[in-house]
Formats: structure tokens, sequence, C-alpha cells
């Protein structure tokens, strides 16, 4: 006999039919459903049996699996020696936990235990689903494939939004029709990767939006596939090189954590999910994120031509203007003059710093400021002494020749040896300097990941690494960066507090990428900067106002050489950090919005629809004669609001009106931004 399972948030509802002797079947993802509102029937009951067909119906469950009558794509490839390759559900067990439930999955023919975590928080909306595969077999069991979740979409869904990219041009979207044709995307570089983020948002023809990300920083697919019933089946897991994974007797394998939601309110509501889930999972020094400090990185000001006093003057400059945080990037350790040599030899250039980082550091926090570090832990150098000591730390495969990348090779994260050596290196430098910043970063993609595949146990060795640091230093803050935005993920967020976002700090390149990056993270981890001008990223020339306004809406930063700038952009830069300071709390606490006016035109809106500021950008010169309307659909309909535009008192209007007519918007030049705050009466 079957029952029927529901768990609910403000904003969705998710409800699977159970027996004993198979998988929950799926019966609703959703917008969340009036109480009360269950299947009036079995779904086997509500389906008559088509030609052709097998006797015994296989709708879509939460484990799909080969070889018994599920002909779509399956939770689970596996074998024994070519021998228990087909699967089915014999016996299941729910086990009821907070805002959840587990589904204890057997199939005592094949001798596998699956074990399904399934939670829908009250407070964000987010189901998270992850997967336990246990081998009960007396032999070793071969993983090609296991899905951390397996979702339904509507059968009214009809485009899936993806984001590609390439280093200096990350969160690309991609949209694409779906069709009865399979959709998929892979990722095989061995991290998260500039070029296929882990997550996508699935829009509806009534508005609804789903959305989901796998919280993992390594290899991933995700697919959509059209199904017998018209709707549609989502997958998300490991990518798995061959015999990546084996299962000894008793040996079992966790997948990543799968994070989804829906919302009425599109693309946004998917966001605002994803953002409170996010702020949820980060671990604070303190145990609670204080004010984003304004921020300094001097790798495009000096990149390796470190010299003492000309970073003390630079330290005095940006304590002048109001910074926070002055981190010391790439060229500081043992030997490193350029991007050739010294990777793994972490401890200070005696050249460069012949008292050590100290003086400097001493200097930056007798200023008031914070002190952060760059470190590449993850990498070597071929000339560097860790590689001559031991050539066999780093990734290899026998017989072949080894693949360098920026000039450095990866080392081994599965081998607690190399773990060891790397926290010993750096530890000592977190103990005796005032650090309380680290610029986490990783450099390359991964290629020959040993000679049996070790691309998951390479990112499991590097999230031990991390866990181990934040467990000693809990006070210190991490960045995550591999070439700027190729390890944004939900995976790697649990042990850092920031994204550098991308290395192209153009401030045009960044309107985009930073929209795309908002989808899924929240603005408080975004790391934007103001770089110089012409940017070194594109060679284009930007103005300090524009590229101090793209910079604010995340966690505000500056990446050039201060001492070199007119007094009048550093009154301007001045000016805009004050703005900063003043808007921060409501650019990291509340919500956020993103659209489109016309002709060019889009807006970022931070708060709450009584308490709005919004950021009005124009990238390229108008077509139109005139500046078209900017409708803002979250505000409060039946209430006036005051308005100001760039700190001018300006009207009132009726809310109603700015959603469905909109504001006008004065004229606009090229490569400029407004700022607009409405407040209801």
């Amino acid at each position: 006999m079957s029952t029927f399972i529901r768990l609910d948030s403000a904003g969705c509802t998710a409800i699977w039919e159970t027996s004993d002797s198979e998988a929950p079947l799926w019966r609703y993802w959703g917008p969340r459903l009036s109480d009360g509102v269950l299947p009036p029937k079995q779904l086997r009951e509500t389906r008559t049996e088509p030609t052709f067909s097998l006797h015994f119906d296989q709708p879509l469950s939460i484990f799909p699996v080969l070889g018994m009558g599920w002909f779509g794509q399956t939770a689970l490839l596996a074998h024994r020696d070519g021998a228990d390759w087909a699967h089915a559900i014999t016996r299941c067990e729910v086990q009821s936990v907070d805002h959840g439930v587990i589904f204890h999955l057997h199939d005592d023919v094949a001798r596998l235990f699956i074990a399904i975590h399934a939670t829908l928080d009250p407070e964000t909306d987010v189901l998270r689903l992850s997967t336990k595969l246990r081998n009960d077999g007396e032999t070793t069991l071969d993983i090609q494939s296991l899905a951390a979740g397996n979702l339904p979409l509507p059968d009214n869904a009809q485009s899936v939004r993806s984001f590609g990219g390439r280093h200096n041009g990350e969160f690309v979207p991609i949209d694409d029709v779906l069709s009865r044709s399979l959709w998929r995307r892979e990722n095989r570089r061995g991290l998260t990767s500039h070029d296929c983020f882990p997550g996508a948002v699935v829009t509806c023809s009534d508005g609804v939006a789903f959305g989901a990300q796998l919280a993992w920083s390594g290899n991933h697919f995700q697919q959509i596939e059209w199904i017998d019933d018209g709707r549609w089946h989502w997958q998300f897991g490991e990518w798995l090189a061959p015999r990546e994974v084996r299962l000894d007797a008793g040996e079992s394998i966790d997948t990543p954590d799968l994070l989804a939601t829906c919302s009425a309110e599109g693309a946004d509501g998917v966001a605002w999910a994803f953002h409170r889930e996010i702020r949820k999972g980060v671990q604070w020094p303190g145990g609670a994120m204080k004010p984003r400090p304004v921020h300094l990185n001097t790798w495009e000001g000096f990149y390796f031509d470190h010299d003492l006093d000309a970073l003390k003057q630079l330290a005095d400059a940006a304590a002048e203007i109001g910074v926070e945080r002055f981190v010391l990037d790439d060229g500081w350790f043992h030997g490193r003059n350029d991007d050739t040599s010294s990777l793994g030899d972490w401890w200070p250039d005696l050249q460069k710093y012949p008292d050590g980082l100290a003086p400097l550091a001493s200097h930056v926090t007798g200023l008031g400021m914070e002190f952060g570090l760059w470190v590449e832990p993850e990498m070597v150098n071929p000339d560097s002494d860790l590689f001559r000591a031991h050539p066999d730390w780093v990734l290899q495969i026998s017989g072949r020749p080894l693949l360098t990348a920026r000039n450095q090779l990866v080392l081994d994260m599965r081998r607690e040896e190399v773990r060891d050596y790397l926290y010993h290196q750096i530890a000592p430098l977190l103990e005796t300097l005032p650090i309380s910043y680290l610029k986490w970063d990783h450099n390359r993609d991964l290629t020959h990941a040993g000679n049996h595949a070790g691309y998951r146990e390479q990112t499991l060795g590097a999230y031990a690494l991390f866990q181990r640091f934040r467990e000693t230093f809990p006070d210190v803050e991490i960045e995550a960066c591999a070439g700027g935005g190729g390890r944004i993920d939900a995976g790697i967020s649990r042990f850092t507090h920031r994204f550098w976002t991308s290395d192209n700090i153009d401030a045009v390149s960044r309107v985009s990428i930073q929209r795309g990056f908002l989808q899924f993270m929240p603005p408080e981890l975004m790391g934007s900067h103001v770089g110089a001008s012409p940017a070194h990223g594109t060679g284009r020339r930007q103005s300090m106002a524009f590229r101090s306004a793209v910079a604010r809406t995340g966690h505000f930063g500056i990446e050039f050489d201060l001492r070199k700038i007119s007094d009048k952009d550093k009154a301007r830069l001045a000016q805009s950090i004050a703005d900063y300071k003043q808007s921060r709390d409501l650019i990291h606490q509340g919500r956020c919005w993103t659209g489109d006016a016309a002709d060019g035109v889009s807006w970022t809106a931070f708060g709450d629809p009584a308490d709005l500021m919004v950021q009005v950008l124009r990238v390229s010169a108008p077509s139109f004669r005139f500046p078209p309307p900017l409708r803002l659909p979250m505000v409060h309909r039946d209430r006036n609001y005051r308005i100001d535009i760039n700190g001018q008192p300006g009207t009132s209007m009726q809310g109603g009106w700015i959603a469905r007519s909109g504001l006008p918007l004065p004229r606009m030049n090229a490569e400029t931004a407004l700022w607009i705050i409405l407040k209801a009466e």
C-alpha cells in the first residue's frame, strides 16, 4: 500500500509516493501547495497502459535505475566484473528527520544499500538532496556514475539557462530551449571550472522558475531529459573517470549535496532562495559576518615587483582613503620573481623581505587595516625546492609527460604527507604574523590525475586541508580563487568567505560576470574590485565613477597602485568607499534583484521592497531617442515611494505605477551609473 510524504517550506512543496517494495515516486515538486493537498490517487491508477509497453509501469522515482523497465537516464551505473549491472529497489524504509526524510533503499539481488537524504529548509525554500551508496556484496563494485539527486520538472518547462565562459570571461549565459533531445553539460577539468558552472535555472511558461546547483568543487554533470508522461527529469552528479570509484565489500560513497529550489517569482526568487541557503552555511569568524571590509589587493599594482618601501607607501595611501584590509598577493615567497618558479616554497623571500613579512604586516596593522596574504597551496613549480626534493608528490601518470600550465604542476592532495607539508609550511606564518585573511588560489586545470584516476579524491583532499586551516585558525578568513572564477560553488563556500569572481576587472566585462554570479551566490561573497584604467585584462578605459559603481555591488575592493592616480580620481574613489560603507549592510544582508530596462540599460536592486537601493547601468551608447522607463516589479503596489536619484531629492510615485509603467530615467551616456533610493511612505 502506498503512502504519501509531503515536505513544505514557505514557498515550495515536495511530495513522494512511497511503498515498501520500490523507490519513492516523484509526485510533485514546485511552488507551495495549500495545506492538506495530496494526490487524489496512486500514480499508476491515473495512467493507462500504453501500447508496446511493459505491464508494470515505471514512473520517475527519486532513484531511477537500469535494467528493470526504466528506460531514461539512471541514477546509478555500476557492476561487479560485468555482473550485477541491472538494479531494482526491492525494499524501502522511511526515516523522519528535521524538515525532511531519509529513504533507506535496498537492492537485495545486487546487494546494494542506498540512503537518500531529502530536506526542505523552511527558511530558505531550498531542497537539499544527497545519496549514499554502500556495497553490501562480497566482491568489488565498480561505479561508473552515481547521481546526487534526481528532480522532476513540470510539463510546461520551456528553457534552461546555464553558464559557460573562460578565464577572464566567466558566467556567460547560455539559453537553450528544452526539447525531446537530451540536454547535458559536463565538466572534466578537475575543479569547478570557468566554463561550466555546476548549476542552472529552468523557466516555465507560467513564470515559475526552478534552480539547482551541485555543492561540489570537482568534475560534475547535469542533464535534463524529457520523459514519456510529458515531464522532465533533471539530474546532477559528479562526473567520474573510468574506474575512479571502486567499492570493496562494506565500503560506501557519499555524493555531494544538490541544492534545488523553485519560485513563482522567477529567476530572482530562485536567487533569493540560494542566497539565504549559502548564507546559512558560511562559517564566519566569531560566528557572524562583520561588515565586509574595504579590500585592497596588490596584484595588478605590483605583480611580482615587491619593494618594501613602495608597499608601505601603498598602505599609507590606502589607509588615507578608507581601505580596511591590505592583501599582499603573489611574489612574496622564496625566489618568486615571476610565474616560472618557487610555488611550494612557502617562506618569505629574504632578498625582498630581509626581515620577513613582519615589518610590512606591522605597518599595515598599525594603520588600522587588516593584513592578508596570497597562497596557492595545491600547486608546485618544477623549478622549486619542493619539487626537487619530492618529484613524486605531483599528480602524474607513469610513462606520460608532465603537462604544465602557468609553468606549474598539481600536488597530489590525496596524500596525507603532501597535506601535512603544506599545513606546516603555511601555519607558522599564521601563528607568527597578524594575518587575518588568506587569498587561496588554484591556477590551472587538472590533467593526469594519477595512475588510477583521482579527481574525486583530489577535491576531497583539498577540502580536508581547507578544513584543517579553518579549525586551527578560526579567525582567519579565506578567499576562494582559481584564476578568478574557476572555483565558485556551494561546496567550497563551506570553508571560505569570499570568491574572487574573475581576474578580469574591466568594469564593462564585470557587469555581466557579476550578474551571473548573483544568480547563485550572495553579494557579500562576491569580490568586486576597482581596477586600473586602462584595464589590464582588456585595455579599455573607464571613468573612476563607473569603475567604482560596478565594484560597489559586491564586496568592494581596489586593485591598482593608488600612488599613481590623480587627486580628482583619489577623491572620487574615497567618496565611493564612504558610500560603500554606508550601504554595505543593505547590500550584504538584504535581498537582491536584477533586471533589464531596454536599450542596453540594466539594473540591480538591494534591500527589501519597502527600502530599496537600485543601481542603474548603461554600458553602451543609447539607440532610443528617449530613455526607457525603469520598471521594478518588487515594489509594494499599494504604497507611495519617495524617490532620490544620485543623492538629489526627487518626487513621490505610487508603487503600482513604478511596477507597471516605470520610473522615468534621465538620459545616460555609455559607461555611466545612476543610484536610485526608493523608500515607502
